[in-house]
């Protein structure tokens, strides 16, 4: 097993290296770069993609011919020496391999530069936005698994029956749901809309929450993210609990699960003691690839909907910003944690059920 893991670990340089060359390579092809939002702004466009809608050539037709950089659109009539200063600030004055070496180096030793446009460190800027991907990412993974994973033995004890048909609509009909269009509906019914106002209606806290006791913090939090978590969790019940249930009925119906039932364990003990670590290997062993999903994803919507600050909304922020550093930065973070997360994920399996060996069957 040691042996696996190193071979893992060996392969995230190369895996990590590949997936910043892809994407640096593509942000070189994107039009729209942090020098165009600039000339933007200083040609009253308010952003690049106003010079995109009205034309290149509308956006410097009020300017004086020559002068500026015809690589950028809108830089007619803007001194060629103001276009020098914001490539050397940005670092666009170098070509695209020395930055992308150097941008490398930053990262292998965690420093990420400085975000274009906020003045704040790319750490600092996570770490603000992270509390709201927490409170996100870990209730909703908990509270699905926790009410999955026994809806799904239930399901799978009683299959064929009016229980199971109708749960099995019922989570159908949420999955079908947009997560979005559940949001404003919860909005609509219990957060002051036409119905009843007994959830705060956009936030993480309230304004008065440094002067709250212990309890009363405790109690704010959760009262302002009930509605976010029911809205981002309602579309993982379906897929958690079916995989719950035919994990279970595929282990029921094998020998050993009759044998146990033959020399009279109790069913309760067949379940839990036989059948249960071999029918949860594939879900609990996957919970650490769940969670990362949920917590470095986000939800843009629902943290749109509900006027939550997170990751989310700051990936999507630093996208149509071309905010570089943010980009590259959280991209970096992200895909060493998803790869490390991979080999958790191993180890859960092997925890879980010891008789599984990667390293036997080749890693």
């Amino acid at each position: 097993m040691a042996a696996y893991i190193l071979r893992r670990l060996l392969l995230i340089v190369p895996t990590l290296i590949g997936i910043m060359v892809i994407n640096f390579t593509l942000v070189q092809f994107v039009p729209g770069g942090p020098i165009e939002q600039i000339i933007a702004q200083v040609q009253g466009q308010g952003d690049v993609f106003g010079g995109f809608a009205g034309g290149a050539g509308d956006a410097g037709s009020a300017m004086p011919q020559g002068g500026g950089d015809e690589r950028y659109i809108g830089s007619r009539g803007l001194p060629p020496e103001f276009i020098a200063q914001l490539e050397r600030e940005f670092g666009f004055d170098k070509p695209p391999l020395e930055r992308f070496l150097t941008m490398m180096g930053n990262y292998l030793r965690f420093d990420f530069g400085q975000s274009y446009f906020r003045s704040i460190s790319v750490v600092d800027l996570v770490l603000e936005k992270m509390p709201v991907s927490i409170s996100l990412g870990l209730w909703s993974t908990l509270i699905a698994y926790l009410i999955s994973i026994p809806l799904g033995i239930r399901k799978a004890v009683r299959d064929g029956t009016p229980f199971d048909t109708w749960t099995s609509g019922a989570i159908i009909v949420g999955y079908a749901i947009p997560g979005f269009l559940f949001a404003i509906l919860l909005l609509v019914l219990f957060a002051g809309g036409s119905y009843f106002r007994w959830f705060p209606l956009r936030g993480l806290t309230s304004d008065d929450f440094e002067t709250l006791s212990l309890g009363g913090k405790i109690l704010d939090y959760l009262w302002h993210i009930t509605l976010p978590v029911i809205a981002s969790t309602i579309s993982a019940f379906a897929t958690l609990t079916l995989l719950t249930k035919n994990s279970f009925l595929d282990e029921i119906r094998k020998q050993y699960v009759m044998t146990a039932r033959a020399k009279g364990l109790s069913e309760g003990r067949v379940l839990y003691g036989h059948v249960f670590r071999n029918a949860m290997l594939i879900v609990i062993a996957g919970f650490p690839a769940v969670f990362v999903s949920v917590f470095f994803g986000g939800s843009l919507i629902i943290e749109t909907i509900f006027s939550l600050d997170g990751l989310g909304r700051l990936g999507f922020e630093a996208a149509v910003a071309r905010d570089y550093p943010v980009i590259f930065g959280t991209l970096y973070v992200f895909a060493l944690m998803g790869l490390i997360v991979g080999i958790l994920s191993d180890l859960m399996y092997v925890w879980i059920d010891p008789r599984i060996d990667f390293e036997r069957r080749g890693g």
